[in-house]
């Protein structure tokens, strides 16, 4: 019997009614479904919380943009579970088909060599006083920012454990390739194919406008070390967020997994490139 997790964007009832109709393809298929709880409770069913979905599921189905698969991928990269993105109108850069190519291709869910692709992810421990306090991971990007106000604060970089340089800005992005087409990418990053094994470190309006972004081997481990500024947060994805404080350290590594997401088709990612950004237009 094949797990299939259920999961929506939440308060998008496009979504959610993609994954009910989605529930009802099923329905002569020899399944067990582990849906989110707000769409178990139109069906009828016993529902699920979304993080515990993965860790019962063979795969995991998203409804939803971008920013559900990220919240998705952060659950079930450790695990090893696949995902597979479905978009409802928009374009993504991490969904992989529509609701119509869903459902004539969904005999995939129950084929066993079907194909995948692995994203890095990184992982973002904190420590104060010398003691590690939080751990996280993030598939688009680490980000120490302001939370309010925007004053530059400085910041000790250090890769693997060699001093590079102190940075006085106004946040400091570390993007996997998957994210460099998100946060980095506003700030004056380049562009990294979403399967190279690599991340890059993006300044975001350095005081010293020779501090540039670069990009690393993903063997790499960096450590930033917070010397002077109120309010710095720690954020993961844009969706998690942690308070640092002064002297804190931030160290930032790829994580041991990767996210895996069930490819159906040759995707075009510069086809993608094209209509998400506007080239040539």
């Amino acid at each position: 019997m094949r797990r299939i997790g259920i999961v929506a964007k939440r308060g998008e009832p496009k979504a959610e009614g993609a994954a009910i109709r989605f529930v009802r393809m099923l329905r002569n298929y020899d399944v067990k479904l582990i849906v989110e709880k707000d769409i178990a409770k139109v069906l009828g069913i016993r529902g699920y919380q979304r993080e515990k979905i993965p860790l019962k599921s063979d795969i995991v189905v998203v409804f939803g943009g971008d920013g559900t698969i990220l919240s998705v991928a952060r659950l079930a990269a450790e695990p090893g579970v696949p995902i597979l993105g479905v978009n409802l109108g928009g374009l993504g850069f991490i969904t992989e088909l529509n609701m119509d190519e869903l459902e004539k291709n969904i005999d995939v869910l129950f084929n066993e060599d079907c194909c995948f692709e692995e994203r890095i992810m990184l992982i973002a421990d904190v420590y104060r006083r010398g003691r590690k306090i939080t751990s996280h991971n993030a598939m688009n990007d680490v980000v120490l920012n302001k939370s309010a106000l925007s004053r530059m604060f400085e910041i000790d970089i250090h890769i693997n454990d060699q001093y590079v340089t102190t940075f006085r800005i106004d946040g400091l992005i570390l993007s996997t390739p998957t994210g460099s087409t998100a946060h980095s990418l506003s700030a004056g990053g380049p562009i990294l194919y979403p399967t190279l094994e690599s991340f890059l470190m993006t300044p975001i309006c350095p005081h010293t406008l020779t501090s540039r972004p670069i990009v690393l081997p993903d063997s790499f481990v960096l450590e930033a070390w917070i010397k002077n500024g109120d309010d710095v947060y720690l954020t993961l994805d844009g969706q998690v967020g942690f308070p640092l404080k002064v002297n804190d350290r931030v160290r930032i590594r790829k994580a041991e997994y990767k996210a895996k997401f069930l490819v159906l088709k040759h995707r075009d990612y510069f086809k993608i490139l094209r209509t998400k950004l506007k080239w040539g237009e």
